[in-house]
């Protein structure tokens, strides 16, 4: 990270995001060991969107990402996966319909199940059919890139394309840890890489970084970016 970019300011929903993120204690700091078994100076907790006024705020900053994008292309469904995703895609599409109702007004939702539902309408998806449909897939984290991956491959199962993929938080780590081999990149380049699709998030720790304004968090976090921070390969 240049001291350039350290200067450059959030657009307006970020920081708004991020306040959002500090005063309701989604976003911490401290000494937390990961499942890598790293040490980071900071902890994002997804399972604390708990209450209708911070869904709506998340909702609103995934909208935000989404539709102020020059790289994402047009899609014609937004998918959740089982079972974080689910909440996200449908909270992120309303919220969307509310920015432009004229451009998304027609776009769908679906989601998938964990288990194939063998009574009823059956089968795994739920939602809008995603046969010969555009998808957009938007989830909270990708951590290793497993869950995303099982995802893209129960869209296209189904029939759809995945077009591009969005999540709230990129740690622009590489990946690997303590206890296993690391490489250059981030979880999200190796997605990005190996689907062929744009993945983008709401804030990654550059952002943070910048938006974050004690120092001593601040330092902590360069410091962190410094030793685990991925490098396109």
């Amino acid at each position: 990270m240049t001291s350039e970019s350290l200067k450059t300011p959030l657009p307006p929903f970020k920081q708004t995001f991020l306040q959002t993120l500090l005063q309701s204690k989604i976003l911490t700091f401290g000494t937390f060991t990961l499942k890598s078994g790293r040490e980071s100076p900071y902890f994002f907790n997804a399972g604390l969107f708990n209450t209708g006024s911070l869904l709506t705020s998340l909702g609103a900053a995934y909208a935000n990402t989404i539709h102020t994008s020059t790289s994402l292309p047009p899609f014609d469904v937004v998918f959740g996966p089982a079972y974080k995703g689910i909440p996200l895609a449908t909270i992120a599409l309303a919220k969307l319909y509310e920015l432009a109702p004229e451009r998304y007004a027609e776009v769908g939702y679906a989601f998938d199940r964990k288990e194939v539902k063998d009574h009823g309408e059956g089968g795994r998806m739920v939602g809008m059919g995603l046969k010969g449909k555009r998808v957009l897939v938007v989830d909270d984290v990708i951590t290793a890139g497993t869950a995303i991956r099982g995802a893209v491959s129960a869209i296209e199962e189904a029939g759809g394309t995945v077009v591009g993929i969005v999540v709230a938080l990129d740690r622009m780590e590489r990946i690997g840890g303590a206890s296993a081999e690391e490489r250059k990149g981030s979880a999200i380049m190796e997605v990005r890489k190996e689907m062929g699709v744009e993945v983008l998030a709401i804030l990654n720790l550059d952002e943070l970084i910048v938006g974050v304004t004690d120092g001593g968090e601040r330092g902590r976090m360069l410091e962190y970016r410094e030793k685990y921070g991925a490098v396109e390969e």
